[in-house]
């Protein structure tokens, strides 16, 4: 009796261990179907992520229906005369909602009592900083955007289309998509556009824009500047700030 219940508990054993071997292996099994179900759904996400973008519909666009009036000389992404007595610089992110606050309710003010008269010499600086921690980099590609409506002489309407249309910090107003838009929109020249923007045909101009603007100690946007002192420095300045420095900058003139 004892060998035959030595025989039967071997068998048991053995018996138990062929269970725990197959449990092993389908757990296997389970874990590597897991593992190639995760790459599988990884590389769709991903394939997803880059392929979006470009059939992502461009959106609604606001047009500009009347181009900026301007009775100054333009050039790329300053106005008014070289040799005018107070310089007005001002460095903005096209992302910026203060800079929109600045360009559509100040800005205009400046340029009609100061820029038209032929007081001012007025240059737009990019300061790009709001896409900095992300890949997007909206900021950066609408400044090279306007760069490129500049070169055909469309800078300050091509701005006022930024503005118009932004609606949030890299939320895609501002995807490479809407940029071609809306220079579509101001009857651009489409293939030099394209080219221009494609091969980011002005990125030193802008990143020394960025330069300068970190030697002069912009912090933020926008930053304005009057014949080189900084016009309240960390708020927008109001017109009657801006109009101050200038007066007094201007002597009586």
């Amino acid at each position: 009796m004892a060998k035959s219940f030595n025989i039967k508990n071997q068998g048991d054993i053995m018996s138990k261990r062929q269970e725990l071997r197959d449990k092993h292996r389908r757990q296997q099994k389970q874990q590597r179907l897991i593992i190639i179900i995760m790459v599988i759904v990884g590389a769709l996400l991903l394939t997803a992520a880059l392929i979006y973008p470009s059939i992502k519909p461009v959106g609604d666009i606001t047009p500009i229906t009347t181009p900026r009036e301007i009775n100054a000389p333009v050039n790329m992404s300053t106005m008014g005369n070289p040799d005018a007595p107070v310089k007005v610089d001002v460095w903005e992110d096209f992302q910026c909602p203060a800079c929109k606050q600045y360009s559509e309710q100040i800005e205009p003010q400046i340029i009609k009592n100061y820029v038209d008269t032929g007081k001012v010499f007025y240059t737009f600086h990019h300061y790009p900083f709001i896409d900095s921690q992300v890949t997007t980099k909206e900021s950066n590609q609408a400044a090279n955007a306007s760069m490129c409506a500049g070169a055909q002489g469309r800078f300050w309407d091509y701005h006022d289309m930024l503005f118009s249309n932004w609606n949030g910090e890299n939320q895609g107003s501002f995807s490479n998509k809407r940029l071609i838009a809306f220079a579509d929109s101001l009857g651009l020249k489409m293939s030099e556009f394209n080219s221009c923007f494609s091969q980011n045909q002005f990125k030193a101009e802008i990143d020394k824009d960025f330069t300068d603007g970190k030697d002069q100690g912009v912090s933020g946007t926008p930053s304005v500047f009057v014949n080189g002192v900084h016009i309240s420095p960390g708020y927008v300045p109001s017109y009657v700030d801006l109009s101050n420095a200038i007066d007094a900058a201007l002597g009586g003139q």
